[in-house]
């Protein structure tokens, strides 16, 4: 209870000066004075905002139980090493440039530090105000990596009357983490949903947000780095299609958050879900002017969202003038909405909402209609958002504050019902989370050893190569191959063509002309091979001629964030050109594997197409959760690969196969690697 509602603090560095971190923060600090005790320090005496003060801690009676620092970096070590002299057990480390020396000794006396640099924490239910700025009071837990743009999120919030009811600016994260500050909204009454900020993701953090999802408090992300084409120095087909924005929505997914672009998406979002998640996608669109309708039912779709017919009419409902004749038409077509039971949201856009701002005689109406929609909107959980015309009136306040969001601009109202109904598509259950730095503490992760019940493959150390990857990916079905290392070996083959020849150690053979394919005679291929790359392990392999068989990619990596992904696209040579992937953290049971293949634009190949077969999806789905699960359980490697997978009608072969060991690069001109 700390940093949430502490029995006393103290402000170290109080001000009378407007222009001052002390003068915000003593005055945010007084504002609870009714529920703790408040200390003021000041090194000059005197008073601060008509509030006696102290020159240093060790004058006050008792130890304050939480410190804020508002002192310049210089004087820091000093006032931390009194106020551990004197027992103080956490700290608020406003200043920035905090040396690890005084972090440190603030671990060691077993206190704690939020920051340093950070804009401090606000929790309405307590009246804890020890931040820069204002903030009115409401639903939204707001948890930010950066200050500014927490405190942008703070006023947005208050603008469109969702309000904050706690804010924590995490700052350096030196001691308390935003993962912490995350988990103690889990329990926080006033908390209905979360909006957080982040940079970069620590242990535990997606589990955080899993936490506040199972407990009815959905969470909006917000953080940077899609701009990002790929991973650095990416080794391999999987490294270069994995980008750092496609394995956060994926830990999304898993945490059943949903990642938004900018702070006003991130607020919009949380206004519409803080009543609920909306059910399906179906939106009903009713408004007072046919242009405004059909514009609205354009961004609908485009923000993923149908606009289906309806039994009684058409949809978009056009009012046309039946709202300015009688208001309670807007009431009675909300109602016959929500109750038809053919919607799962509702915009209305246009000019309601206006009446009162322009013909003040008509307010009281406008205002008694707009709490019928409210009204409305909770008793059926069907989602309402209205756009209009107005900015702000007596009748989008009322509408606010019944529950109903209000936005001014009909791209914002229908952008935020589409990322609602992305919550919606959140609702299977989560398999078992990944191994690795990211959700080391969710329970049910293997831990080590073999997720198969005992193959020895999984144990074995892995040697380099095609053959080697073969072996370790014993589950997965291969051509029949041979090694081959002399003409001799080759001519001795009882293979049957057509074939394919590859240099065993070669990662990207195509790029260096390290596999020959549709081969009838491989003798020659071999010799001309073997004098361009120099002696060394070949592979003598039959070709899969296989009619109807679809290529894919299956890729497994470490992400240094969030541990070990799974990535399935379209394969073979051009995997890279096409950029048709989908991802998700690992491991991932058959059933999410499927979904993955159906988010595919190439997932119509896999049905069948223009009289083809369909493919065997239920195998290639195990053989992806199995590559999954493999990678979580050989922390030794950081990448397996499969590429291209060759599905038919009869199961899948995979033709060609490339493992990197943890730490390992590669060299593919010499066929060396070194460690």
């Amino acid at each position: 209870m700390i940093f949430s509602d502490p029995a006393s603090v103290a402000v170290v560095g109080a001000s009378d000066d407007p222009a001052k971190w002390g003068h915000w923060l003593a005055r945010g600090a007084l504002a609870g004075l009714d529920r703790r005790a408040v200390h003021l320090v000041n090194r000059s005496g005197g008073s601060v905002l008509s509030h006696p003060t102290v020159r240093s801690l060790s004058e006050l009676p008792e130890a304050p139980e939480l410190v804020v620092l508002a002192v310049p970096a210089a004087v820091v070590p000093a006032v931390v090493d009194e106020a551990l002299a004197v027992g103080v057990r956490g700290f608020v480390g406003i200043t920035s440039g905090i040396d690890e020396g005084v972090i440190g000794r603030i671990r060691e006396a077993g206190a704690r530090l939020l920051g340093p640099n950070c804009l401090g924490v606000f929790d309405a239910a307590t009246s804890l105000h020890l931040a820069w700025g204002q903030f009115q009071p409401g639903s939204l837990g707001v948890v930010s990596q950066s200050g500014q743009v927490g405190l942008e999120i703070a006023g947005l919030a208050a603008a469109s009357g969702i309000g904050v009811s706690r804010f924590v600016s995490v700052g350096n994260q030196a001691d308390v983490t935003a993962t912490e500050a995350l988990l103690e909204l889990v329990s926080h009454d006033m908390t209905a949903v979360v909006g957080v900020y982040l940079e970069s993701f620590g242990p535990g953090t997606i589990a955080a947000m899993s936490s506040l999802r199972a407990a009815g408090k959905p969470v909006v992300l917000l953080t940077v780095g899609s701009s990002a084409a790929a991973q650095e120095a990416a080794l391999s087909h999987t490294g270069a299609l994995t980008s750092s924005s496609d394995v956060v929505d994926a830990a999304c997914r898993r945490a059943g958050a949903v990642r938004v672009s900018t702070p006003a998406a991130l607020v919009d979002l949380a206004a519409v879900v803080k009543s609920g998640i909306p059910r399906g996608r179906r939106a009903g669109i009713i408004s007072d002017s046919g242009g405004q309708g059909a514009i609205a039912a354009d961004l609908a779709v485009a923000a993923g969202l149908s606009v289906p017919g309806l039994s009684s009419g058409r949809n978009p409902i056009d009012l046309a003038g039946a709202g300015e004749q009688d208001m309670a038409n807007y009431t009675r077509a909300v109602s016959a909405l929500v109750h038809g039971g053919e919607v799962d949201t509702i915009v209305l856009s246009g000019y309601f909402g206006s009446y009162g701002a322009d013909t003040p005689s008509l307010e009281s109406a406008e205002v008694s209609v707009a709490a019928s929609i409210c009204a409305l909107a909770r008793e059926t959980g069907v989602l309402v958002t209205v756009h209009s015309m107005c900015a702000d009136s007596a009748a989008v306040r009322a509408l606010r504050a019944g529950g109903v969001p209000v936005q001014h601009t009909i791209e914002r109202a229908v952008a935020a019902l589409g990322d609602a109904a992305r919550f919606g598509a959140l609702s299977r259950p989560l398999v078992g989370p990944a191994s690795g730095p990211e959700l080391s503490v969710l329970p049910g992760r293997i831990e080590s050893g073999d997720p198969f019940g005992g193959d020895p493959c999984a144990s074995l150390p892995y040697q380099p190569g095609y053959l080697a990857a073969r072996e370790l990916l014993s589950f997965v079905r291969f051509p029949e191959a041979h090694a081959v290392t002399s003409l001799a070996d080759v001519e001795a083959t009882t293979l049957r063509g057509p074939y394919a020849l590859k240099a065993d150690w070669l990662a990207h053979k195509s790029e260096h002309g390290g596999v020959k394919i549709n081969l009838a005679d491989p003798a020659a291929a071999f010799e001309e091979m073997e004098s361009r790359l120099g002696p060394g392990t070949y592979v003598l392999e039959e070709m899969d001629t296989r009619e109807h068989a679809v290529e894919l990619i299956i890729g497994a990596k470490r992400d240094h964030s969030f541990g070990p992904v799974i990535l399935v696209g379209a394969g073979g040579i051009h995997a890279e050109l096409f950029k048709d992937t989908a991802i998700e953290l690992a491991p991932v049971t058959p059933a999410t594997a499927r979904d993955m293949l159906a988010r595919l634009m190439t997932a119509p190949l896999l049905s069948g197409r223009r009289g083809a077969p369909p493919v065997d999806v239920a195998a290639l789905a195990q053989v992806i959760a199995q590559i999954s699960e493999t990678l979580v359980a050989r922390p030794d490697l950081a990448e397996i690969e499969l590429n291209p997978v060759r599905v038919g009608p009869d199961g899948v072969l995979a033709v060609d196969a490339l493992i990197i060991p943890s730490g390992d690069t590669l060299n593919d001109t010499s066929g060396r690697r070194v460690a």
